[in-house]
């Protein structure tokens, strides 16, 4: 049965474990594998891995990073960055990890996702987009850590997505990254009336307030973030954190309403 699901997202960047802020000054916080350890100890429902070089950079998957990432980890791994064909896709499968993440190659090539999805199953193809806000009010995709606009229409865009039969779908808001004053509910709210296909929304979060109010709203949904589990206080030292058992418990509640 599907619930709501709180996920923590890590970025890697050079190999170590950094957070931006609108996807700009990455700001080094320690070591992903050690990151995982921790969060392996407070039982987190999945995790969110997002190599941010990869694309920029034109290379392939870390699969060495990849394998110790899988291996270390006792909950769901999602994992992109780099990944342009099926033998790739289907490799970081086999090193263990659940769900395979694409963003500009899906872009490119939506044709992609449908042949990944008949290798690794399609509830293992999730598709990331970042999306950016005009001064119009409207919201336009980018690619490349946010330095290239997409041509194509968000909404358009998504229906193709349902269309093809993805597993999941990843809205990350570049306005709103490590910010931590909320999600854009606008958006979160336009994109969830014009699909049905599993939804997780990413950038803003700041409190557990903030998450608690889009499981209320939207109840079946993925809530990630951040910095909200990678910093502490106002001067935002870095410390690894989760959600209470009081609040686990809530939002089972919530789901369940």
């Amino acid at each position: 049965m599907l619930r709501s699901r709180v996920i923590p997202c890590l970025l890697i960047h050079q190999k170590g474990l950094v957070k931006t802020v609108k996807f700009k000054s990455p700001k080094y916080v320690g070591d992903p594998i050690n990151a995982v350890k921790i969060f392996n100890e407070k039982e987190v429902d999945e995790l969110i891995v997002l190599d941010i070089n990869a694309t920029v950079n034109n290379v392939e998957p870390n699969f060495q990073i990849i394998e110790y990432l899988a291996n270390e980890s006792r909950m769901p791994l999602c994992y992109g960055g780099g990944v342009k064909t099926v033998e790739q896709a289907q490799k970081i499968i086999k090193l263990g990890i659940e769900k395979v993440a694409l963003s500009s190659a899906a872009i490119t090539n939506p044709n992609l996702l449908v042949d990944i999805a008949s290798v690794i199953g399609a509830q293992s193809v999730v598709v990331v987009l970042d999306v950016k806000k005009t001064m119009f009010g409207s919201y336009e995709i980018y690619s490349h850590n946010g330095k290239k606009k997409v041509n194509k229409n968000l909404f358009e865009f998504i229906a193709i997505l349902e269309r093809i039969g993805i597993g999941e779908l990843v809205i990350n808001s570049i306005d709103n990254d490590g910010v931590m004053k909320g999600y854009d509910l606008t958006l979160i709210k336009k994109v969830r009336d014009c699909v049905n296909l599993p939804l997780t929304v990413l950038g803003g979060a700041g409190s557990v307030d903030d998450i608690l109010n889009i499981i209320d709203e939207y109840k079946i949904i993925g809530a990630s973030a951040g910095s909200l589990f990678v910093f502490k206080g106002k001067y935002k030292a870095v410390l690894i954190s989760y959600l209470s058992d009081i609040t686990v418990n809530k939002i089972r509640l919530i789901s369940k309403m």
